[in-house]
C-alpha cells in the first residue's frame, strides 16, 4: 500500500493523540515528559508537523510505547480522542 507524506503525518497525528489520551496524559505532561515544546506536541497532533526520529522517541519513551505504535493502522470509524471535558491530563485542573 503507497501512503503519502500526508497520510504518514495525519495517521501519526491521530495515533499520538490516541496514545496519550488513553494514558491520561495532557499535552503540557508528555510536553514535560519527553522534553518536547508543548507547541511543538500540539503541532504534531495536528499533523503540522514532521518529526524526527529522535523527537519520536522521546514521545514514544515518554508515552511507555513503541515508535511504530504511532503508525498503526486507523479504523475508519475512530474518532479523534479527547480528555474528558475539564481535565488537563491525570485529573489535574490547567492553568489559563
Amino acid at each position: 500500500m503507497f501512503c503519502t507524506r500526508m497520510d504518514i503525518l495525519e495517521q501519526l497525528a491521530f495515533n499520538l493523540r490516541r496514545i496519550r489520551v488513553a494514558n491520561g496524559i495532557s499535552q503540557d505532561e508528555l510536553a514535560l515528559m519527553s522534553n518536547v515544546e508543548r507547541a511543538y506536541v500540539g503541532h504534531i497532533e495536528r499533523g503540522k508537523k514532521n518529526p524526527t526520529v529522535i523527537t519520536l522517541d522521546k514521545l514514544a519513551t515518554a508515552l511507555n510505547c513503541h515508535i511504530a505504535d504511532f503508525f498503526a493502522e486507523i479504523e475508519e470509524e475512530s474518532e479523534n480522542p479527547t480528555l474528558p471535558r475539564g481535565r488537563k491530563g491525570n485529573g489535574e485542573k490547567g492553568l489559563r
